[in-house]
């Protein structure tokens, strides 16, 4: 008859209790894992069998009771880590949308907006558009998986019980939030001068001959030179959002290093 001491149960729960939590935190947030179309008991059902996969490697366990407030501690460590590592993640997709919200501006399309219901707002068509396209860039240079083992090797060098997280590693996640203006900006940089330049010539037009009515010439000729320079735009996306995901990828290691 095998017999289990309540001491062996509590050390198995914790094995997959604390990892699970880390977990969870990372598909809360991170892109693609969450996404309002994936249910609750999906993402629940990943964290358990990812913590299943990671219990027997990790490394030895802190001697702490289960049911105590140092494992509550613990336990709100885990979420901490793994929400961070998806909030730098969630960050470059940030900076893509923004980067076709400057776009929509200038083009005229700031009406063009409808609910997305992973956001829970209105957001811009363009904005729509660009956040897809990084989405399945994202899968198809592998960045998920990437991003799942970034999270399980962080078990290595950021072990279950640290107690106590440096806070200069939340103040690197905060400073990467510029990342959302820099390369947003850099991003929509073609599109944007372009279209600011023919409407800065528009205005002139329309201050010499008033005729020339900017909803009448204007917004075509916005419209049109902007899908124009999209086109074009879109054969460099590639290159440049696998830049950025690098980027992201990057600042996670080192903001997990920094705690």
């Amino acid at each position: 008859m095998i017999t289990v001491t309540f001491a062996q149960l509590q050390e198995w729960i914790s094995l997959f209790l604390w990892p699970f939590c880390r977990f969870t935190g990372l598909l809360l947030i991170a892109p693609v894992f969450s996404h309002s179309s994936i249910p609750n008991r999906v993402k629940l059902g990943l964290a358990l069998i990812f913590s299943i996969i990671i219990g027997p490697l990790l490394p030895p366990l802190p001697d702490i009771p289960l049911f105590s407030w140092a494992s509550f501690g613990i336990i709100v460590e885990q979420i901490i880590i793994g929400v961070a590592i998806g909030l730098v993640v969630q960050v470059v997709f940030a900076a893509v949308q923004a980067a076709g919200e400057y776009i929509g501006l200038q083009m005229g399309l700031a009406f063009a907006t409808f609910f997305s219901p992973d956001s829970g707002a209105n957001t811009m068509i363009l904005s729509r558009v660009f956040y897809t396209f990084a989405i399945l860039m994202f899968l198809a240079i592998d960045g998920h998986l990437i991003m799942l083992e970034i999270l399980a090797r962080s078990f290595e060098f950021l072990p279950i019980g640290t107690l106590g997280l440096n806070a200069g590693a939340f103040e690197q996640v905060a400073r990467f939030g510029m990342v959302v203006f820099s390369s947003g900006i850099l991003l929509a940089l073609p599109v944007f001068g372009a279209l600011l330049i023919v409407n800065l010539t528009l205005g002139i037009l329309n201050r010499s001959a008033p005729q020339l009515t900017v909803f009448s010439v204007g917004f075509p000729m916005s419209l049109t030179l902007g899908l124009v320079l999209m086109t074009v735009l879109m054969t460099e996306l590639g290159g440049y959002l696998q830049r950025l995901f690098r980027l992201g990828l990057n600042m996670v290691e080192q903001v997990l290093l920094a705690m």
